[in-house]
This record gives structure tokens, sequence and C-alpha cells, in this order.
């Protein structure tokens, strides 16, 4: 399995995510209060620098209103 972030499916993930933000009409600042994060946390895995676990893709799930299922697929 190749370990580097910038393959198809992390780029897939990445837009998903963006997208549900986006539709759930939130700004990152609103999505890092929420994760008790920072802004730029957010910024950083929305613009694929950054890996997201399972963890925290459930609780950006629990956020947007999504189906775990909608980011995986």
């Amino acid at each position: 399995m190749d370990k580097t972030i910038f393959t198809k499916s992390h780029k897939d993930l990445v837009a998903k995510l963006v997208k549900a933000r986006k539709t759930a009409k939130l700004k990152q600042i609103d999505v890092a209060k929420k994760l008790g994060r920072t802004q730029s946390y957010i910024s950083k895995i929305e613009s694929g620098q950054r890996r997201v676990d399972t963890v925290q893709l459930n609780e950006f799930a629990a956020i947007y209103k999504k189906n775990l299922r909608y980011f995986i697929e």
C-alpha cells in the first residue's frame, strides 16, 4: 500500500469533506470549534495535507449529519 497521502482515494475523501461542510453551511472555524481544534487544522485536512483517521471521520460525519458511508464509498 502506498503511504503517500496524495492518493486518489484520499483526494476523493477530502472533496467529500469539503462538500459536506459547505452543504451544512459551516465555515472551517465553525467545524474547528465543534471539534475543539484550530481552523488551520481543518484547513490542512481539507487541503489534503493531513490524513483523517476513523475516529475523526466519525466526528465529521456527526457534525455534517452524514452517514459514515457517505465518506468512504
